[in-house]
């Protein structure tokens, strides 16, 4: 973006009121005594299945509350409307994937994992292919944990530090041992509804937030027509070029496998989903999970629509009131809300909630993945349900304090949403390929789940790292749509405005010598879909060359509900087949039988004529 003069500033001062720091330190106060009283009442999460499955008595509302809060995250809450103001509306038409993935997960993986009642769906891949397999997706989902866990804390932090000018170092490590406190000590049940109560409380906060800025700009009507007029209104961008950051494909058929493994594959998730008492409940829980996914989704993007309309003149990133585009959200919330106390200390109190919630979620499934994975192997079986209880509490601390160190790494990286997702992609794709090769190819072996795998990783990888280090460099950076400040001298007093430049490409590259190979241009939002695909084309190849007659069946329960209709149909056809054909050999051999015997007497009746 060009500017045609110096910005010469005095930022307007959007604070915490007293009123809004009791409500933030409130909102937290009750996670606490919430994970107080399931870890001091009752069983006291004193077994492995109270502290991973709340005892399988969990209802579906608060099942499904907690995992819109944990899809949520602040991730979301900030990268959203940040994503819609820089960049238009195109982002929403995941909504569609959303809807898709349901029907893809009740079908296939859903019915699966819960037959199984397994305490991490790694040890899924262990009965369907071997312990060495699980190993493999245990040590992926803990570095995609590590990559993905300190964005997360980081996000709220970013907000926090924006409203009252606290280091991002003192706040991370405090926030972070509140929600490692009542993950530690209530397990399950603990996270879950203290993800219901920060869930509500930031849904309705966000809503009245979001009907105050459309009153302020003059109603929908007009935050509409500013978006439109703005450029900020795109859904159907059909252009199939995999290089453009946001298309119609690369949002609602790209992101498909990504939702995927995150809703029907990830242990974080379908630890939830066993913590309801029959399958039915859990297939309620995802699609009350999907609907809430699509509101929050759209309900983010049109508040990022009402935050170009209200800014369409006045871009507070161009000026220098914020320093980065995911800070948006909490400047408009404290500019909108400066009049009425309290709404703001909600507003970051649900930010940093919806962070903790995935937090805690990935922590209690972390502990559980990392104690049965790489420590029960070697204890005594004769250990106690306490001592393996107390193991995994341990851990979480452990975990914990690992992601809060990694969260000042993270600060020196780009946007939050585009990092979540290119990160993710790093692993998603090859551990959605082990999944999906176990459950609907029941000739995939050990060597093609390990060499699809492995290779998926490898690939991945490499394109992750050579792009971020083109981002870094400054060879590949996209640009967003059109921002002004024009009207900035107006509405602050200033003398000295930014102009912006004209509409800018998508894409841009420092120069043709400095041209990075396409495949390091590809959109990141394609990264699962390619990393899945290559892990099962892969899988199969080296499954058909290294299969062999010693090979043993692949138990029905290990695979989805229609391909085992598949084979089931297969088998009785072969039955009836090679019962056909033995019948059809016997009446052959009856017909021969006869007309020998006819031709007998035939001849017998001819020697006795003559």
């Amino acid at each position: 973006m060009e500017q045609n003069s110096t910005v010469k500033i005095s930022n307007v001062l959007l604070s915490f009121s007293w009123i809004d720091y009791t409500l933030f330190t409130l909102m937290f106060g009750l996670s606490a005594i919430i994970g107080i009283y399931y870890g001091c009442t009752g069983n006291k999460q004193a077994t492995t299945k109270d502290y991973l499955h709340g005892g399988k008595t969990m209802k579906t509302f608060p099942i499904a509350m907690s995992l819109m809060a944990s899809n949520l995250s602040g991730i979301s809450l900030l990268g959203i409307p940040a994503e819609i103001y820089m960049f238009g509306t195109q982002y929403l038409m995941c909504s569609l994937a959303i809807i898709i993935n349901v029907i893809i997960i009740n079908y296939t993986y859903l019915p699966v994992f819960y037959k199984l009642q397994l305490n991490s769906t790694y040890e899924y891949l262990k009965i369907r292919f071997s312990n060495r397999i699980r190993m493999i997706a245990s040590v992926l989902f803990i570095i995609s944990s590590f990559l993905y866990i300190p964005i997360v804390i980081y996000v709220p932090a970013l907000a926090f530090n924006q409203v009252t000018g606290i280091d991002l170092y003192t706040i991370t490590p405090i926030v972070s041992f509140i929600c490692i406190f009542y993950t530690t000590l209530g397990g399950l049940k603990a996270v879950v509804w203290t993800d219901t109560l920060q869930f509500s409380v930031t849904l309705l906060t966000l809503g009245f937030v979001l009907i105050m800025g459309a009153i302020s700009i003059g109603g929908f009507g007009a935050v509409w027509e500013k978006s439109e007029s703005g450029g900020r209104l795109e859904f159907f961008n059909m252009d199939p070029d995999p290089t453009l950051r946001t298309t119609f494909w690369s949002i609602a058929i790209a992101t498909i496998p990504s939702y995927t493994l995150s809703l029907g594959c990830n242990p974080a998730i379908i630890q939830r989903f066993m913590a309801v008492p029959t399958l039915q409940n859990a297939k309620r829980s995802l699609i009350f999970l999907a609907v809430g996914m699509i509101s929050t989704k759209a309900i983010l993007g049109f508040t990022g629509l009402i935050m170009y309309a209200k800014y369409h003149e006045c871009d507070p990133l161009t000026v220098g009131h914020i320093k980065r585009s995911d800070q948006m959200l909490a400047y408009y919330v404290l500019d909108v809300a400066k009049q009425i106390p309290g709404i703001s200390g909600l507003f970051v109190a649900g930010v940093f909630s919806t962070a903790l919630s995935t937090l805690s979620t990935y922590l209690n499934s972390l502990s559980g993945i990392i104690y049965t994975d790489f420590i029960a192997p070697f204890m005594s079986p004769n250990t106690s349900e306490v001592k393996s209880s107390n193991i995994m509490k341990f851990t979480v601390v452990i975990m914990g304090i690992i992601c809060v160190c990694l969260v000042f790494i993270i600060e020196k990286l780009g946007a939050v949403l585009e990092l979540s997702i290119a990160f993710g992609g790093v692993t998603a794709g090859s551990l959605l390929g082990l999944f999906t090769l176990g459950t609907m190819f029941p000739n995939s072996n050990e060597k093609g789940a390990l060499w699809g795998g492995v290779l998926s990783l490898l690939i991945i990888s490499w394109m992750v790292i050579k792009t971020q280090l083109h981002n870094y460099n400054g060879i590949i950076k996209y640009l967003p749509k059109p921002l002004d400040a024009d009207g900035c001298a107006l509405d602050l007093n200033i003398t000295t405005t930014v102009v912006t430049s004209t509409p800018t490409p998508i894409l841009t590259t420092c120069s043709e010598e400095d041209e990075p190979f396409w495949l390091f241009k590809i959109s990141f939002y394609y990264y699962t879909l390619i990393g899945a695909v290559l892990a099962v084309l892969i899988g199969l190849v080296v499954s058909w060359i290294t299969s062999s007659d010693t090979d043993t069946e692949v138990d029905p329960d290990l695979l989805c509900p229609f391909v085992q209709r598949y084979l089931q149909k297969s088998r009785r056809a072969i039955k009836y087949t090679s019962v056909d054909k033995s019948l059809h050999i016997i009446a052959m051999n009856e017909n021969e039988k006869e007309i020998k015997t006819s031709n007998s007497c035939i001849n017998d009746k001819k020697s006795l004529h003559q």
